[in-house]
């Protein structure tokens, strides 16, 4: 599968024009109805529209963008009056956390219905006398038509063996991007051979919407939300995941960026991974007392609510062996009310899935907004506050090197084994990680087979780890590496036994 992370494409650079404007009117506004009408064509210029093969297209496309922006609702396509952009304005236009699931959307004018599965003859077929393709094909599905292979599309049963044959790799296979980067299934097709979302299987990773070359999935933002609260008065404190180092420019230190959250409106900036030094003392105890001791099978820790969601859907049975732990998100909302009651919190971070963690009605969680780096960058810009250029006046320093780890694909479970190592010596451990939803499935299948005994596992939904999420800005390789150099300044290597 091509990964288009980290280039800045214009389907992106679209996500964060759109961000940007919709905090701008919250900023800046008067007349909010009216600007927010006025919106699709201060974005589409009549002139100017090269992203799609019409100007109307790509305003209607972008209306739809602005409303989930605003937290609201796609519109019914199968309407005949869809009604205005601004139709709900009123309930999204306060200054509360305001969702209405499901999180992930596809808009319908901007589905390029992609063919889902189907295996095609180019142009390199060079017609060789050899014709291994036609050879290899169980279904006699290939044939030649003036000297050229081609597939019979009804006969084909998409096994591949011709793709894998042909000496000048002239077959190529066409896939839904977004389908095959869902690993729980999810992308489904509507009548029209578009991509819709199934929602009882969706786990909110978002990999299906970085993974669409069309821009055609988005998510519901809380930015509009947040402003308006930070506008009423109230005081909020952010904490930011481990991820965020590296996020919003390449000079930017840690101190910079806590700095300049100051200078947004934030009354204080928290490290979440204040709250993964507590959890993974815990788990690393929790580890130790059940699994070690031959109570339980195996453990599965529990940051990801993607995966732990996708583990209570799939593998029910697993569900006793999933840390109770608090998650770190939730565990740092929790100390910063502790000693700020009168605060609101709101958590930036890498996730699209946090935003329905936060929202969960079964654990409280303490979190009144999400916003991801790309919002939190979209806020920056409206405000005209350019990172690069501050002077730091904070300091970042909540946090352990273990709990800092958490950002990175097998961190969880590193930090764990490194507490287990220095709080309960001799012990052995073994750690198992799986990164992607597909992945994380195997290694589930396999613990439910009792290949996995004794193991701490740890899944992150996506390739990468958090570094990764649906809403970073920057290369993955890239933010592995600073966040592996922020850890190595933290001050400490593992958080102390009492927190």
């Amino acid at each position: 599968m091509s990964n288009m992370r980290g280039i800045d494409t214009p389907v992106r650079q679209r996500r964060r024009r759109v961000f940007k404007e919709v905090a701008n009117l919250a900023y800046h506004s008067e007349n909010l109805k009216d600007d927010m009408e006025a919106l699709p064509y201060k974005i589409v210029d009549y002139e100017e529209s090269s992203y799609w093969e019409s100007v109307y297209r790509d305003r209607a496309v972008i209306r739809e963008r602005i409303r989930l922006a605003m937290g609201m609702s796609l519109r019914p396509e199968n309407r005949e009056h869809p009604g205005h952009l601004t139709e709900g304005l009123e309930e999204s236009n306060i200054d509360e956390k305001y969702y209405e699931p499901p999180l992930m959307q596809v808009i319908p004018s901007a589905c390029n219905a992609c063919p889902e599965n189907r295996y095609e003859i180019t142009g390199s077929c060079m017609g060789c006398l050899a014709h291994p393709c036609h050879s290899v094909c169980p279904k006699g599905a290939i044939s030649m038509v003036n000297g050229k292979s081609v597939i019979d599309q009804d006969k084909c049963i998409k096994c591949g063996k011709c793709k894998n044959i042909c000496p000048y790799d002239a077959v190529c296979h066409k896939e839904r991007p977004c389908k095959s980067a869902c690993g729980v299934n999810a992308i489904k097709s509507d009548k029209f051979g578009r991509a819709c979302i199934d929602k009882d299987n969706c786990v909110s990773c978002g990999m299906c919407m970085v993974s669409c070359p069309f821009g055609a999935i988005a998510d519901k933002s809380q930015i509009f939300q947040l402003i308006r609260a930070m506008q009423s008065g109230k005081k909020i404190i952010a904490q930011v995941a481990p991820a965020f180092v590296g996020q919003f420019g390449a000079g930017v230190t840690p101190d910079m960026f806590k700095t300049a959250l100051k200078e947004l409106g934030f009354a204080d900036v928290y490290e979440t991974a204040l709250g993964a030094d507590l959890g993974c003392i815990a788990e690393a105890e929790h580890y130790v007392n059940e699994v070690v001791s031959g109570k339980q099978d195996f453990a599965l820790t529990s940051c990801c609510p993607s995966w732990s969601v996708m583990a209570k859907n799939l593998f029910p049975e697993t569900i006793d062996k999933i840390s109770n732990e608090l998650t770190p998100m939730v565990a740092t909302a929790r100390i910063i009310k502790k000693e700020h009651p009168d605060a609101s919190v709101v958590f930036i971070g890498p996730c699209a899935s946090k935003k329905l963690e936060a929202s969960r009605r079964s654990v409280r969680s303490d979190v009144d907004f999400v916003i991801t780096f790309e919002e939190l960058t979209g806020m920056f810009e409206a405000k005209g506050i350019l990172l690069d250029e501050i002077k730091a006046m904070d300091e970042m320093q909540d946090a352990t090197a273990a709990g800092r780890g958490y950002g990175v694909a097998g961190g969880v479970a590193g930090a764990i084994e490194k507490c287990i190592q220095t709080y309960y010596p001799g012990t052995e451990v073994k750690i198992e990680h799986a990164e992607g939803l597909s992945e994380c499935k195997k290694i589930l299948l396999l613990a439910k087979a009792g290949m996995k005994k004794g193991c701490l596992i740890e899944g992150m939904a996506c390739p990468g780890g958090c570094v990764a999420g649906a809403g970073t800005n920057i290369p993955i390789v890239q933010a592995s590496k600073e966040v592996a150099r922020f850890q190595a300044e933290a001050k400490e290597e593992v958080p102390g036994i009492n927190g």
